[in-house]
């Protein structure tokens, strides 16, 4: 719980007051204060209902960890761990990435880390074994003295580091598992929230139609993805996949990922392409269609338009109240009537932060549908001869899904 400067270790100073408005102007896209505010509220509610005196969070990435990033506004990136320590009444601790021993008092008061009181540093690698406790030594030190402890997400989070945590607190405290009421939270947007949420819609529907016109014979895969992430970097995205492939119609053009995509692309041949990128501000939505260099088959136009309607079956379904499980299970009763294979995957789910987050629409998901929640939707199937997929995102509005935030048209577009 304590947050005192160790007089023997290094300091690393708050930057001057002049600082500020430098770091204000480097800040690519920030949530408002307004909306951390929104969410630390609704946390701490939830913490005092259930008498829960600390969360602890740890992320290392920007895909699919997102509980670092809602909390603070930081991205995770490149695998650095970063762990947050969010208490029911005081400003946050962070154990991050720098020289072993130093610590920087902000009390709140810096523009790349609202809500934070203390960082404390430490040279640990997801690589490197023999760190893999250096984190938590340090999350376990400024623990010491809260009774009950809630872990956010602590199944991704390296086994040493929660065991010696625990280990280090055994009898003294309580831990919990905090992951569920938080990802609810997490679900249910705000406005601001939402309004970022459909410009990364708009991003994508952008980065669709400029390759449209740029695309051309003999571009490998790489060629045409590599440009998608160009085109998202100049319109505020940060991270994000894109995955796709080139074949002769009468063969499948899966999602494969860039190791994969060296192929080029010919004449009268099609590409299957998803662009699951975040936009100004992290959220992610993701829209996946299929480009013919002349003219489609058949087949390809058949299979678009059976997932087109599968994705509308679907959408007449996510009401508030309905269950995620029921929905699943309608969606593979309507693919066995189209002699098509139920989902063994994963075909809709929620986004944020993360590229997948709840809820999953799914069998074993346990949450129901909620108003303001966001969804991808992006029914498939597969066989030797065809890929066919279509993807885009909905909000829940008051009574069912609203209109597709995606305006790019539903089609097989021949180019």
């Amino acid at each position: 719980m304590s947050t005192s400067v160790n007089s023997a270790a290094p300091s690393l100073q708050a930057p001057p007051r002049h600082g500020r408005e430098v770091m204000d102007e480097r800040l690519l896209n920030p949530i408002s204060t307004g909306e951390l505010e929104r969410r630390w509220a609704a946390v701490r509610k939830t913490m005092a209902e259930r008498n829960i005196d600390a969360l602890v969070m740890q992320n290392n990435n920007d895909w699919l960890g997102g509980y670092v990033r809602w909390f603070t506004d930081t991205p995770l990136s490149n695998g650095y761990p970063r762990s947050v320590i969010f208490p029911a009444s005081d400003l946050m601790i962070v154990v991050d990435m720098g020289p072993r021993g130093a610590r920087r008092r902000i009390n709140g008061d810096d523009a790349a880390n609202r809500g934070v009181g203390e960082m404390i540093f430490t040279p640990a690698f997801t690589s490197v074994s023999y760190t893999d406790e250096y984190q938590a030594e340090l999350v376990a030190q400024e623990l010491r003295g809260y009774r009950t402890i809630g872990w956010i997400g602590s199944g991704a989070m390296p086994h040493r580091f929660v065991t010696r945590i625990e280990r280090e607190l055994a009898g003294q405290t309580t831990f919990v598992d905090a992951t569920d009421f938080i990802d609810r939270l997490k679900a249910i947007k705000s406005e601001e929230e939402k309004d970022l949420i459909r410009k990364a819609a708009q991003m994508q529907d952008e980065i669709f139609n400029r390759l449209l016109r740029k695309i051309r014979p003999d571009m490998t895969g790489n060629d045409i993805t590599a440009l998608a992430q160009y085109e998202g970097r100049l319109l505020g995205s940060e991270q994000g996949l894109f995955l796709g492939s080139s074949a002769p119609l009468g063969q499948a053009s899966r999602f494969l990922d860039r190791h994969l995509q060296a192929r080029a692309l010919k004449p009268g041949e099609h590409f299957t392409l998803l662009i699951e990128n975040n936009g100004p501000g992290g959220f992610y939505t993701e829209i996946a269609r299929t480009i013919v260099l002349g003219k489609a088959s058949n087949e390809l136009i058949d299979g678009f338009e059976t997932m087109k309607e599968a994705q509308a079956h679907t959408l007449r379904l996510l009401k508030p109240g309905a269950s995620c499980a029921a929905i699943a299970q309608s969606r593979d009763d309507y693919m066995r009537s189209c002699k098509l294979p139920p989902e063994l995957r994963l075909y809709a789910h929620g986004q944020g932060y993360d590229l997948v987050e709840r809820p999953l629409i799914r069998c074993d998901e346990g949450m129901t549908i909620e108003r303001h929640m966001n969804l991808a939707v992006h029914p498939g199937y597969e066989t030797a001869s065809i890929f066919a997929v279509i993807c885009d995102n909905y909000l829940i509005e008051s009574d069912s899904a609203g209109d597709c935030l995606h305006k790019t048209p539903k089609q097989v577009f021949e180019i």
